[in-house]
């Protein structure tokens, strides 16, 4: 575990080299060489905003498409920023692993009958400017921290909740089944039933395509240094 993730809306920003896509070109989507894919909504945490957009989803399920790649090309992207609300819409953009703290559980859950039994553990963990509680599954009677160590990169967590400010306010939603970046997290404990299945609001998806739901996000648009 390794510290915070890089800041993704930072180092767009950054990059004056780059155009308004973000580095890609209109009309690419997916991973590369995924064209038979299918396509699902990603809804992903950085360290200084929030990812709404589209991934072209290579194989069975979202945990392993994470684990086997280290960058991720996404189409229709939304991005908003934890510190005032402003968003940047993208036609594509990649990111990277490291600049990605957790992502939301979505598309196909794979082959049942190819899942071994685990037993839910309560958990309690911080990664960058979030706080997400859950639960970890795990073999009966093994240390479910141990194993979270021991796990593939990204780990998913079930009935999850997060909390973070948003915009100078906190926020504190249920989010359902959390893909956490463990390289990325800070420190992680035992927690109690209690602390993970409380009374909190589900958080709404974003589409980043559909209009009406994006018009009350404040846009930030990119200037281009001027030529000559």
């Amino acid at each position: 575990m390794q510290g915070h993730g890089l800041g993704l809306l930072r180092r767009w920003r950054d990059d004056s080299t780059d155009d308004e896509t973000g580095g890609g070109q209109p009309g690419k989507s997916g991973l590369s060489g995924t064209a038979g894919g299918r396509e699902i909504d990603f809804s992903a945490y950085s360290e200084d905003c929030r990812i709404y957009a589209y991934l072209q989803l290579a194989g069975e399920r979202l945990s392993n498409h994470l684990n086997e790649h280290s960058q991720y090309d996404l189409n229709s992207v939304l991005l908003v920023a934890l510190e005032d609300g402003r968003g940047v819409e993208l036609n594509v953009l990649t990111i990277r692993r490291d600049e990605l703290i957790a992502v939301r559980g979505t598309g196909p859950r794979g082959d049942p009958a190819r899942r071994s039994r685990r037993r839910p553990s309560p958990v309690g963990l911080r990664a960058g400017p979030y706080m997400i509680r859950g639960y970890l599954h795990a073999p009966p009677g093994s240390d479910a921290l141990l194993q979270f160590r021991r796990r593939p990169q990204w780990v998913p967590l079930t009935e999850a909740s997060i909390e973070h400010n948003a915009g100078g306010l906190p926020h504190q939603a249920r989010v359902g089944t959390l893909i956490v970046n463990r390289e990325l997290v800070d420190w992680i404990d035992h927690a109690k039933d209690a602390e993970v299945r409380r009374d909190l609001p589900a958080e709404m998806r974003i589409d980043p395509r559909a209009k009406d739901m994006t018009g009350e996000i404040r846009m930030w648009r990119h200037q281009r240094p001027a030529e000559g």
